[in-house]
């Protein structure tokens, strides 16, 4: 176990608070699937329960990760860094299909938390430097 006597840089803090953000919007639409599931007139059950299990599961890895990092486990970064990035092609097909409000946002928060988890102060506090 790895006991760190200083606190937490703020990159490392804040990208921590953006993955717990997403983990629980993430939540929210496993939520909104469920109902989608229960209440639908028809529907591949499978198929619906499939879906809603993948977003109960990247929420659950999203709260994980961001345990992890705060406990500075230097293993936790780059499965983050995975799912952050899996945000850009998710951003760019919502701008393709007309909804670039909400694909721009995607890109750029995959993208700041990529940065601020390769950041120098993040990278010091998992003690790879």
């Amino acid at each position: 176990m790895t006991i760190a006597s200083d606190p937490i840089p703020g990159p490392l803090r804040t990208a921590v608070l953006l993955l717990r953000g997403e983990a629980v919007a993430l939540g929210l639409v496993t939520l909104w699937l469920l109902w989608a599931d229960v209440t639908a007139p028809s529907v591949d059950l499978a198929s619906a329960l499939l879906v809603t299990a993948f977003a109960a599961g990247a929420a659950a890895a999203l709260w994980a990760l961001a345990g992890g990092l705060t406990r500075r486990r230097a293993g936790a970064r780059a499965p983050a860094i995975v799912l952050q990035l899996m945000l850009l092609p998710i951003g760019w097909f919502m701008i393709q299909g007309g909804l670039g409000w909400l694909g721009v946002p995607l890109i750029a928060l995959g993208l700041g938390v990529t940065a601020l988890l390769l950041s120098n102060p993040t990278t010091r506090a998992l003690g790879f430097e």
